[in-house]
């Protein structure tokens, strides 16, 4: 039986360590996921023929979301077609604000926006810092740079996985077409050296967050 394939994008909308910090995550996965990286410098290009071939794609965090969705915008009716066909995204910081529409690949049944410019927000940074949130029941620190938070139309389809302290959806997952979206604001994907390089103590492991994460968006699975 073939192993599930799993691209994570490499390459100019993102930055060093965001896409090998999702790699880890996924192989850690009970999903047996077989990991390949794509993106225009890799061996492996994004497109149509390799979507065809998936089952989850992942879009890891990295720099702004103008810049990053310029870089990927020609990709955006592919990804699209691939999840509304029954594929699997899965979205972390800039791949959760590019899982929007403003701009996005369109895939939520609402938005995002910047959780440090929300009303209650505990945050006055955009740089590196920690966070809490009530994530499937339980609170976990978090890493966070300058996260989204995701809105919803009134009466869309959702899972919720955590929310921030001031209430807002700070993770979920939700059915496009035959498939599924999961995302992140924060980083539950995020090694021990992310933590120490930004000078923040290092909670406990937050990969326990980013399997449950991966589980959401695997539900129902084809």
């Amino acid at each position: 039986m073939n192993r599930p394939l799993a691209l994570v994008y490499r390459g100019p909308a993102t930055l060093d360590g965001c896409p090998e910090a999702v790699a880890g995550v996924l192989r850690e996965s009970p999903w047996d996921f077989d990991v390949r990286y794509v993106g225009p410098r890799e061996r492996i290009p994004l497109g149509q023929s390799t979507l065809d071939a998936a089952t989850l794609y992942a879009q890891p965090g990295g720099g702004t979301v103008k810049k990053a969705f310029k870089q990927l915008r020609g990709h955006r009716d592919e990804l699209r077609a691939f999840v509304h066909r029954g594929g699997r995204y899965l979205g972390f910081c800039l791949g959760g604000y590019l899982a929007g529409a403003t701009p996005g690949f369109g895939l939520l049944p609402g938005d995002t926006d910047q959780y440090i410019d929300s009303a209650g927000t505990e945050l006055d940074t955009d740089g590196d810092a920690l966070i809490d949130v009530h994530w499937r029941g339980r609170r976990r620190t978090l890493f966070f740079q300058d996260g989204p938070y995701f809105w919803l139309h009134e009466g869309a389809e959702a899972d919720i996985v955590a929310t921030y302290r001031n209430g807002r959806i700070a993770a979920l997952a939700t059915p496009f077409g035959a498939g599924r979206v999961g995302v992140a604001g924060p980083h539950p994907e995020a090694t021990e050296d992310w933590f120490t390089d930004a000078g923040l103590a290092v909670p406990a492991s937050s990969h326990p967050a980013a399997h449950e994460l991966v589980d959401a968006v695997m539900a129902s699975g084809r």
